[in-house]
């Protein structure tokens, strides 16, 4: 691959690449696929190979007939997305943030329809609790859990669309089918697409981000599109605060996409971009208020460290996204032989950074809560470098025959990816227990709404049953709720960011009565339990009612087990 003169070549008309940058393809100037053997996927594939971008004049008619093959591949892989992430929409019930984000979302309605009191969500949500909540909560109205997974699904598929749409700019159109393919079949990308939390969304709003910074191109003019972007940006550091990570990532687009252009045209997009995200940000801080500033220091600045080995952390990273980051690397490396340049070698590095970023800041806090997001969301990124090094794998066989063979030999490929992916997002999506049983049990002892309850993960409960909805009765082993809403240990009531509660406070309001109800499955606050069990064990005003398998595994009073106690005062 060689550095070449597109002015000489195309008459003034850039090659293929982002629009003003350093990226440069082998080969000769002509557009549009090849005639030749139009019958074959491998020849469609090349047809999108790279060929110079539209025209806006004498090649216009030519773009439109090589437009169509590619979007009939991207048509296709967007199916395989849709038909893999489906199957798992109903593989198991809600799992802990599924059931907090949707819970969260119906109150946060009643709210500003009807004026109900609702729990200090700022105060421990990793995220604006005024964005995705109420999102999910109206798909979750028309279609229950099956519909704000569907939602889920949808995002992920405009964000495999805007994959393809940005790699297209920056790399030629046969990249851009591999990247979208690449991404469209990971695990985590097809787990995200049946997991209705704030996740699907934040990764489209920071792939909006990128491809309107990608979409500016060299333009003179093209301060709306840094807007769009610092926009898209707030917006997903809005919904989901863990995504500032990315946010220097998304700022080195705009530079490297600009900097061939003229490095006072990259600083002047950056500060555009980055005031815009800033504008907002504060102002929704202003809005929001100080419980907004402590849910992020809570959640995001520091979080609850967990105990997992961070070689641990780094293998399940891997194990799901190293296909992209081999691929990113080599991408890195062929820029580098072939001496592109800088900017677009540069590039490429962030990409393949942004894939790793996620894991190693995990890695740093011990933890494997939500790796799969992080990794889906870096893996964006890392599917534009890995969609290039394909492509210059192919355009380095002789052009003909061996390259048509070639091509198809990555399509095929495309089956080990597509298996793998299959695999690792039904384990995904099937790794808690079903709850099914546990709510059967539970929803006739949760119907007096006068007694109050006390079990160790309420989330699911209170999503599925309609007393959740008088959430000032549910207690967790974390922090006990009175009735007029107030907790006994703060305003935490997760695990990301509180602990198990103080077992005084829990054993003064079990000696008075305060519980009628008690359901413990010993698995997260599993010391606090014990000792709350032996506590009901000697008090005969508690007796245990049921036992109740919790998913498949069912040790005897174990992981996967509730035991539940009902409170019977004696005269």
């Amino acid at each position: 691959m060689r550095r070449i003169d597109y002015d000489a070549m195309t008459g003034g008309e850039r090659v293929p690449g982002a629009p003003g940058s350093s990226v440069w393809h082998e080969g000769t100037a002509t557009a549009g696929p090849r005639t030749g053997r139009e019958g074959s996927l491998p020849a469609l594939v090349e047809a999108c190979g790279p060929a110079a971008p539209r025209a806006r004049s004498r090649r216009r008619s030519r773009g439109r007939g090589a437009r169509a093959p590619e979007v009939w591949l991207l048509l296709v892989v967007l199916a395989v997305q849709t038909a893999l992430s489906l199957r798992l929409v109903r593989a198991d019930t809600a799992f802990d943030d599924e059931a907090m984000s949707l819970w969260a979302g119906h109150l946060e309605w009643a709210h500003w329809l009807h004026g109900v009191s609702i729990p200090p969500f700022p105060k421990y949500f990793s995220g604006a609790p005024v964005i995705y909540p109420p999102l999910g909560a109206l798909a979750d109205s028309v279609g229950r859990l099956t519909g704000a997974r569907i939602l889920s699904l949808l995002l992920m598929l405009a964000a495999t669309a805007l994959l393809w749409g940005t790699t297209r700019r920056l790399y030629g159109r046969r990249a851009a089918l591999f990247a979208a393919a690449l991404f469209a079949v990971l695990g985590p990308t097809l787990h995200l697409g049946a997991f209705a939390t704030y996740d699907a969304l934040r990764v489209v709003l920071i792939a909006l981000s990128a491809w309107c910074v990608v979409g500016a191109g060299d333009r003179e003019r093209a301060t709306g599109w840094m807007v769009a972007a610092g926009a898209a940006l707030a917006a997903a550091n809005a919904a989901a605060y863990s995504s500032v990570l990315f946010d220097l990532i998304v700022l080195a687009f705009a530079w490297l996409t600009t900097w061939p252009s003229g490095g006072r045209l990259a600083a002047r997009r950056c500060a555009t971009l980055l005031s815009t995200a800033v504008v907002l940000l504060a102002a929704g801080a202003l809005a929001g208020g100080s419980a907004y500033l402590s849910g992020f220091a809570r959640t995001t600045l520091a979080p609850a460290p967990g105990a997992s080995r961070p070689l641990l952390v780094l293998t399940h990273s891997a194990s799901w996204a190293g296909l992209i980051v081999v691929l990113a690397a080599c991408a890195v490396v062929i820029s580098m032989a072939s001496r592109s340049g800088w900017a677009q070698t540069s590039l490429l590095a962030v990409c393949t950074a942004a894939v790793v970023l996620g894991p190693l800041e995990q890695a740093r806090q011990h933890t494997l809560a939500s790796l799969d997001e992080h990794v889906g969301l870096g893996a964006w990124f890392g599917a534009i470098a890995a969609g290039y090094a394909v492509d210059r794998f192919i355009a380095a066989a002789r052009a003909g025959r061996a390259r048509a063979v070639t091509c198809g030999a990555c399509v095929v490929a495309l089956i080990f990816p597509v298996t793998v992916g299959a695999s690792q997002s039904w384990a995904l999506a099937t790794d808690w227990p079903n709850a099914t049983s546990f709510i059967a049990v539970l929803r006739p002892l949760a119907a007096h709404g006068s007694r109050h309850l006390l079990v160790e993960d309420p989330a699911v409960a209170r999503y599925y049953l309609p007393a959740g909805r008088q959430w000032q009765r549910w207690s967790s082993t974390r922090n006990i709720i009175l009735p007029s809403g107030t907790s006994t240990g703060g305003p935490a009531s997760s695990a990301s960011v509180a602990g198990a509660g103080n077992a005084g406070v829990f054993s003064e309001f079990i000696t008075h009565g305060y519980f009628s109800y008690v359901a413990l499955n010993f698995a997260d606050t599993t010391a606090l339990d014990r000792r709350l069990a032996d506590q009901l064990h000697h008090d005969p005003r508690y007796r245990i009612i049921a036992v109740v398998p919790y998913g498949t595994e069912v040790p005897p009073l174990g992981r996967g087990t509730y035991v539940i106690w009902r409170y019977e005062p004696r005269p």
